[in-house]
């Protein structure tokens, strides 16, 4: 026998949560942010998380880059572009990651890009040693 409801799902309201969250600076909480500045501390935190490497984050969350160490440039470009954005759109308030520009330096990447986000763009920097 096949169970049986009488769920009407046409009815069903979805609402947004917040995006409320504690201010950081440093280890310090410093009070709460909500908005535009909660999504960029999120971005912070999600590209500062090396992924897979801590029990505590699922696997969806975080940035994979210790593996791009001692790699060419040309590979780490498209390399770091798509794990830059595979990371980041995890998270349904950001709605796309582009405008990516590279400068090489000595040992180092430093990628710029824009995130649009629900609340607004915000312009991104992350830096790797390679």
């Amino acid at each position: 026998m096949v169970p049986q409801t009488n769920y009407d799902i046409t009815n069903l309201n979805v609402s947004e949560m917040p995006s409320k969250t504690f201010a950081l600076s440093g280890n310090k909480i410093i009070g709460t942010v909500d908005g535009l500045e909660a999504i960029n501390q999120s971005i912070y935190m999600a590209l500062s998380v090396e992924r897979y490497e801590h029990l505590i984050y699922s696997w969806d969350y975080g940035v994979e880059l210790e593996d791009l160490f001692g790699k060419d440039p040309s590979y780490v470009y498209p390399t770091l572009k798509s794990r830059i954005e595979e990371a980041l759109l995890q998270d349904d308030r950001i709605l796309a990651v582009d405008e990516f520009n590279f400068v090489s330096n000595k040992g180092s990447v430093t990628a710029k890009f824009m995130v649009h986000t629900v609340y607004g763009d915000i312009e991104q920097e992350k830096e790797v040693n390679i």
